[in-house]
């Protein structure tokens, strides 16, 4: 949920470590004879009620604003998180204050700005523009001569998506930039999560959320085109969180406890056409072939480092410092 710096495949972890901080509530998992189809199954459902909450929260901006949506994004799904984590009940060493500060904000900024994206570019083109975030730290983690061919996927992938020339079949400039400064949150999430989450612990994400909703909550509700706090707008701004926060994080968990890391890793790099699909099935949102030439690019470029980059292929225990972040 990431939202969202927790499971992401991008990430340099070749591991998720064990949790060994008390009363934290338990990681959701799958019986021990379940098939692991089940488990890619949970995870692609994860993946479309992440991408269907995304549309549901697009075709709110005529009625509250991209501000006004993360507001309630932030807002309601801070509430979940808090409910679910209860971190004032959790055994935490602390002592990173900054990397949890840097953390929330990082949080904060990539759900508001892609959002803002949102509301000029299609869905799908802009969870690929913010798949380039996680997939630069993966590639900056590793100097082998096979990376090069991801980085030429990946550039490839922005010549083709990004508006210069004809090309990307009249993409917004503003928001397609809107969209790379989500994915450069994406990357310091990832990093500060991975920091904060050593000392905070499952706590980090209900924390990390409380600080991206104290700061992004006021803006987005003074921005937002009329009030959020009507009956008619909470109930959907709830489902928003539920479809984008609750449940897809709740799912990959069980997800990650029967997969291998290169077999989720690969799963979750078929986000952006999800996205893309999720688009045109719920917003009418059609891409041009060279914009999903663009797409599949990208796509492969993140698989092919996830693939090359994660040494070990068993996950054997699960501690997640976050849900998943974008919110998409």
């Amino acid at each position: 949920m990431t939202q969202s710096g927790q499971h992401q495949p991008q990430e340099p972890q070749n591991t998720l470590q064990t949790a060994t901080h008390n009363n934290s509530p338990p990681v959701p998992v799958l019986a021990k004879k379940t098939s692991p189809l089940i488990a890619i199954l949970l995870l692609l459902i994860a993946m479309l009620s992440l991408q269907g909450g995304a549309s549901l929260a697009k075709t709110l901006f005529p009625v509250v604003g991209p501000q006004g949506v993360t507001a309630l994004r932030l807002g309601l799904g801070s509430v979940l998180l808090l409910l679910y984590f209860r971190p004032w009940r959790l055994k935490m060493r602390g002592g990173n204050l900054r990397a949890l500060l840097m953390y929330g904000l990082a949080l904060g900024c990539m759900n508001y700005s892609f959002y803002l994206a949102l509301q000029t570019v299609p869905l799908g083109i802009a969870v690929a523009l913010e798949f380039t975030g996680p997939l630069a730290v993966a590639m900056f983690s590793s100097r082998r001569p096979v990376d090069f061919i991801w980085v030429v996927l990946a550039v490839t992938g922005l010549l083709l998506l990004l508006p210069l020339g004809q090309s990307a079949g009249g993409v917004d400039l503003k928001g397609a930039c809107f969209a790379l400064i989500a994915g450069a949150c994406w990357a310091v999430y990832i990093l500060a999560g991975q920091r904060a989450g050593s000392s905070y612990g499952p706590g980090t994400a209900a924390m990390g959320s409380l600080i991206a909703a104290v700061i992004f909550f006021p803006i987005g509700a003074v921005q937002a085109h009329t009030s959020i706090f009507s009956w008619e707008i909470l109930p959907l701004g709830l489902l928003i969180a539920l479809l984008t926060s609750a449940i897809p994080y709740s799912l990959e968990m069980m997800a990650l406890t029967k997969l291998p890391a290169k077999t989720f890793g690969t799963l979750m790099s078929m986000e952006p056409a999800m996205a893309a699909l999720s688009g045109i099935i719920f917003l009418g949102e059609f891409l041009t072939a060279t914009q999903w030439m663009g797409l599949a690019a990208i796509i492969a470029a993140s698989a092919g480092s996830t693939l090359t980059i994660q040494r070990k292929t068993k996950i054997e225990t699960v501690d997640i410092p976050g849900n998943h972040p974008s919110g998409k």
